[in-house]
């Protein structure tokens, strides 16, 4: 078979390497792709976001079998309902369910609507409304631009004054541009974030194993929002708190769905805060996880191709995922900067090193082929990822080879899964 990957990020170079490993697949095509994902794909440059015709001519010319979507901005503006009706089979849910990920607002009201538990909120157009409300609460809160922002557009405000800057940044500085329009004003929760990831073909739901993402840039959860700067798995689920999760949260949330005439079908992404053992909802994602996905794929036994085509055919339940029962970790180097503004053309030295060891997985997120040697390309520039017997030794092998990689400006979190094992840097 013929698979197609859009996006060209971590998440899609282990989408790439993962479905290369499959017996049935053939050849693999990427759009953008990137200079890693261009070792084991051929890789095409079409805007993605909003071109779906040439997207659709692509996969026709070249008699591609599925095309898989990675990045959400696709999925809300609706690329599987395109391809659909092309007759063309893609892997992700309609533009009508992808409003659970592009739409903040939609997605809380939603929550509000079917019990689901999340952080309590309100809703601002005008931004003098969202100031004198902020500036009468106490305690820190949370102000969240409604539509897409990268990740970015997550602001925790500890002090009234923090939240009006924050407010002014998102509606007046238009610093998301159209995504800022609408803000979320949500209290803050406490506990431990974990994501909690779903495969559904709109009957069956099946799992993926637990992990944990650390977004904030710098150690111990401190600065500015990112994409996610290192995961592991598996994270911090009891097996009695994975059925509270289902229970309380994966189940009522595809239900009503279902309900709202938006019926679910693909990867739905939980991210949660849990605080002893009630899981609240922090987020909903249409899509694989990135990093998380770059921690998942290497565990995962099974043949992805064939799981993601029972998704399409609605044979989930024919399906029983299984995992390699050791633990991996995904340590993100960023470039100096970022989630801010950072600078390009860096070049990358010691990746061949990498190469040559054992269960270490290095996955291309920002980075190009210039004049035959490697550079940065972007905010996150590598995904470097050990599978080892035990989280403990995943964590030092991941940095051991992190240390072997260098470029101008390179930045990483040195704390990555260190909450798991209870140790402090």
């Amino acid at each position: 078979m013929k698979v197609l990957v859009i996006g060209g990020g971590g998440r899609e170079h282990a989408l790439c390497w993962e479905l290369s490993r499959s017996p049935q697949v053939e050849e693999i095509f990427a759009v953008p792709g990137n200079a890693g994902i261009s070792e084991i794909a051929q890789c095409k440059k079409i805007e993605y976001e909003k071109n779906f015709s040439s997207l659709a001519a692509l996969v026709s010319k070249e008699g591609i079998d599925l095309t898989v979507v990675g990045p959400e901005v696709p999925l809300v503006n609706g690329i599987v309902d395109y391809f659909q009706k092309k007759g063309l089979v893609i892997f992700g849910p309609s533009k009508a369910a992808a409003l659970l990920e592009g739409s903040k607002v939609f997605a809380k009201r939603f929550m509000k609507k079917y019990h689901i538990p999340t952080a309590d909120f309100k809703v601002f157009s005008d931004p003098d409304k969202a100031i004198a409300y902020v500036e009468k609460r106490k305690g820190p809160v949370v102000i969240k631009a409604d539509g897409l922002a990268a990740g970015k557009g997550v602001l925790v405000a500890e002090t009234p004054q923090k939240a009006v800057k924050a407010i002014k940044l998102i509606m007046e500085k238009k610093a998301f541009g159209e995504a800022g329009k609408r803000i979320l004003v949500e209290e803050k929760l406490f506990g431990q974030e974990v994501s909690f990831i779903v495969l559904t073909d709109g009957k069956t739901v099946r799992p993926l194993v637990s992990s944990q993402d650390h977004k904030p840039i710098y150690n111990h959860d401190q600065g500015p929002n990112t994409g996610g700067m290192g995961a592991y798995s598996p994270g911090p689920i009891s097996a009695s708190l994975h059925k509270k999760i289902m229970r309380r949260i994966i189940i009522p949330t595809l239900q009503g769905m279902k309900e709202e005439g938006r019926e679910f079908k693909g990867v739905l992404y939980a991210g949660l805060m849990i605080k002893g053992a009630d899981p609240k909802v922090l987020e909903f994602n249409v899509r694989f996880g990135d990093p998380e996905t770059q921690v998942t794929l290497p565990r995962l036994k099974n043949d992805l191709l064939e799981v993601l085509l029972a998704v399409q055919d609605q044979s989930l339940n024919q399906v029983h995922l299984e995992w390699r029962p050791q633990a991996a970790v995904c340590v993100i180097l960023a470039s100096r900067g970022y989630p801010g503004s950072y600078d390009k053309g860096k070049p990358i030295k010691g990746l061949e090193k990498l190469s040559r060891l054992s269960n270490i997985f290095t996955f291309y997120a920002g980075v190009k082929r210039e004049d035959h040697r490697l550079v940065t390309s972007g905010g996150r520039v590598l995904g470097v990822t050990a599978l080892s017997k035990n989280l403990k030794e995943a964590i030092q092998q991941a940095y051991r080879a992190v240390d072997k990689v260098y470029f101008e400006g390179m930045y990483c979190r040195r704390d990555i899964g260190y909450k798991a094992v209870g140790k402090k840097r």
